[in-house]
């Protein structure tokens, strides 16, 4: 079927099968924005939108007198941005999909957007098609790609004026925000497309239901691209393709929609901060508590890192993300291609939290039980249970709790002056 351009038509699409499946992927913000490095990517907002006193003062500490934004672009040099080594990185990270921020709400684009003149990275800073790049090597590797792109633009003039007519007049939107898109899904192919920067403006502006219905019914990837919900003011948790519905949504119970939550290693920022210290950033029992909780609720898992402007991972992003995929290595058959089962976490504790496959179980528990028995009150077991640990070789003896449920005596652990590493996975076959 043709799809039309409103939501009630939009919205029926059936969300393509591998982004449900993917359950992991690695969001990248990079931009303008990782030359100052400090504060967040908000960092020209905070500065000259609303002339934030402790940005003045960064500036005027560290650059020449009247620097403006601008002069940020030509150190944005990306010297040291090996794609392949990226993509190899978020291969063992276990991600199935990244997400790269081609264009943030400072307008710069990360390729040669033939309606960005001279604020794009062919023209200034790297001189090269970093949205290229990422995807030739994302596609060797054989991962999804995703390309975020900002609706809106903070300092514009075209945008601005749109603004101030209430925006009754189009030109940005005509002039600027379509082209680019329609550009991004021609050049790149993208599998995902994340939208922001829509939160100003209503759906009659932005032409966010005709350029979907293009991208649904005509684009290069109409069967297989998948969108979020961000593309007018009252779309997010409404409308679009899967939700995300705010940044660092956590639902509390079982969405009926499909949904992902984006998280950040840096708690306090998406773009890169040369002064992070280890207490803001987020540990590996923390990244895996929020990967099993979020898949448990049937949703995805983003997780962003934010390179510098030379287009380094710093080692320490880097050493999240490979715990994190050395975790997924072990249990990642709990997580890939799961589906919520009729019971996301045991009643009570948020310790224990179930996904599932087709009549098998799996029960991810985030603290080591004392003393090695694990008890589940959810599961009904049957004469045919059977219950393994992913990992462990042989099978774990098991007894019917004298209330419901079952008791499962774990491996034997040694004794270790190092707490163990987070969540440990069994298998429940033969449960109900």
């Amino acid at each position: 079927p043709r799809y039309r351009p409103d939501w009630a038509s939009l919205d029926a699409r059936p969300l393509p099968v591998w982004f449900d499946q993917a359950k992991v992927g690695v969001f990248v913000h990079w931009g303008v924005f990782s030359v100052p490095a400090w504060g967040s990517e908000w960092f020209w907002w905070h500065w000259q939108g609303e002339h934030r006193a402790d940005y003045e003062r960064f500036v005027q500490c560290r650059y020449p007198p009247d620097t403006t934004y601008a002069d940020f672009a030509p150190r944005f040099t990306a010297h040291d941005f090996q794609p392949r080594e990226w993509a190899q990185l978020f291969q063992r990270a276990g991600a199935r999909y990244v997400v790269l921020t081609t264009k943030h709400h400072e307008g710069f684009t990360n390729w040669g957007s033939p309606v960005s003149w001279n604020w794009n990275s062919l023209d200034t800073g790297p001189h090269r098609d970093l949205v290229g790049e990422l995807g030739q090597a994302l596609r060797e590797s054989n991962i999804r790609y995703g390309l975020y792109h900002s609706l809106l633009e903070w300092f514009n003039p075209l945008y601005l004026a749109d603004k101030e007519s209430g925006f009754k007049t189009q030109n940005f939107v005509l002039k600027k925000t379509m082209p680019e898109l329609y550009d991004l899904v021609l050049k790149y192919k993208p599998d995902l497309i994340w939208s922001d920067g829509d939160w100003e403006a209503p759906e009659w502006y932005w032409n966010s239901t005709s350029f979907l219905a293009w991208l649904y019914n005509d684009s290069p990837v109409k069967d297989t691209v998948v969108v979020n919900d961000r593309w007018c003011n009252n779309c997010s948790c409404h409308h679009g393709g899967y939700y995300n519905c705010a940044d660092k949504y956590k639902p509390g119970t079982l969405p009926t929609h499909k949904w992902e939550m984006c998280s950040s290693i840096d708690k306090l920022s998406w773009g890169y901060r040369s002064n992070m210290n280890i207490a803001e950033l987020m540990d590996e029992a923390s990244i895996i508590e929020e990967l099993v909780q979020t898949v448990s609720f049937g949703g995805n898992y983003l997780l962003n890192v934010g390179p510098t402007k030379e287009g380094v991972i710093v080692p320490i992003f880097q050493e999240r993300l490979l715990a994190l995929g050395r975790w997924l290595d072990t249990n990642g058959e709990a997580i890939y291609e799961s589906k919520p089962w009729r019971v996301q976490m045991e009643n009570s504790t948020d310790t224990i939290w179930y996904t599932s496959k087709g009549p098998v179980v799996y029960a991810i528990f985030l603290i080591w039980p004392r003393d090695n028995v694990l008890e589940l009150s959810s599961p009904a077991p049957s004469p045919a249970t059977q219950v393994t640990m992913l990992g462990f070789a042989g099978t774990l003896k098991w007894q019917k709790s004298p209330g419901k449920g079952l008791l499962i005596t774990l491996p034997y652990m040694l004794p270790s002056p190092l707490p163990p590493q987070s969540g440990w996975t069994v298998k429940l076959e033969g449960v109900k």
